[in-house]
């Protein structure tokens, strides 16, 4: 490694996850641990200790994740970016809304330098804990002089933020990028890349309102026997958008059509993806939808996407 700095900012999750059992990779408590004693037990410290600069951002269950802790994870990534002796950002991350985060950041964000999420599917007390390794490998990554953007490491795989999604409940290589394939592979403390790394999108306009309340967005699913019940609920409830998990390529249930129509015309933000986790829409006037508004990104990415659009606009 350089003599420039990397910034490991801890949140919490399964990888600082305390268990009353070694053999228990599954009843522990996330968030336990602070990240300065996850660096601890990693090798050759002692070459790359100096260069480290850790903060405790959070300390949370990523079940939990909530926009207060988003928004200073954005800014303190930004300010971090600008600073000429940061090489690169690691962020310490439970599972469970890893992929959201990463779009979050990939939405606000323009990287110049990498920023790299990592996590564990196995608590830090575990017998055979992957976090440590996990861990060591993104540091790899965000040491590397021509890696950029937000990027997922877990498994010694490198994920894209808008591909990635966890597709298991406890593998150790729970992450998946889909037909999409992955970015490339950390091996040996070697980074291999096998395509562009992402970009991302500046939006320093939206760092400054990302204290103000987050417009309501639901996720609703389009399903057998599905009824507008739940969609006219929404918007009693104040919802300002909504995005439909629909079924194939997008299409949606005639139970859920007219309440959707209604929900528009009063106002509501209505945009369309697809609940399957493969593949990419091919849009096409399905029961009269051609109009609607579509998206490629998975159900809760596409809530982030348009969340952030609302807030942005203030519509």
């Amino acid at each position: 490694m350089g003599e420039k700095k990397i910034l490991v900012l801890g949140t919490g999750g399964t990888i600082a996850g305390v268990g009353a059992d070694a053999g228990d990779h599954t009843g522990y408590t996330a968030g336990q641990l602070a990240v300065a004693q996850l660096l601890e037990g990693l090798p050759n410290r002692q070459d790359w200790q100096h260069r480290l600069v850790v903060e405790q951002l959070a300390q949370l269950d990523s079940k939990d994740m909530d926009a207060p802790t988003w928004a200073r994870l954005a800014r303190r990534i930004a300010v971090a970016l600008a600073d000429p002796q940061v090489q690169g950002i690691v962020i310490t991350h439970g599972t469970d809304t890893l992929e959201e985060t990463a779009y979050f950041l990939h939405a606000v964000l323009a990287p110049g330098k990498p920023v790299v999420l990592t996590c564990a599917m196995r608590p830090a007390t575990a017998l055979g804990a992957d976090g440590p390794q996990n861990l060591l490998d993104s540091l790899t990554l965000a040491d590397a002089p021509d890696a950029r953007g937000v990027l997922v490491v877990c498994a010694g795989t490198i994920h894209g933020p808008v591909d990635v999604q966890k597709v298991h409940p406890y593998r150790l290589d729970a992450f998946s990028s889909g037909d999409a394939g992955v970015i490339g592979y950390v091996e040996e403390g070697r980074v291999r890349s096998l395509r562009t790394w992402p970009t991302g999108q500046a939006r320093p306009r939206l760092l400054d309102q990302l204290d103000q309340a987050w417009p309501r967005v639901a996720v609703v699913m389009s399903h057998a026997l599905a009824d507008g019940w739940v969609i006219d609920a929404l918007v009693q409830q104040g919802a300002r958008g909504m995005v439909i998990a629909a079924t194939g390529n997008a299409t949606v249930h005639l139970g859920l059509l007219e309440a959707l129509r209604s929900a528009q015309q009063s106002g509501v933000r209505v945009l369309l993806t697809s609940r399957c986790p493969l593949g990419q829409l091919l849009r096409e006037d399905v029961q009269g939808q051609a109009a609607w508004h579509y998206s490629a990104l998975s159900p809760v990415k596409a809530r982030i996407a348009l969340a952030l659009d609302l807030l942005e606009s203030g519509d």
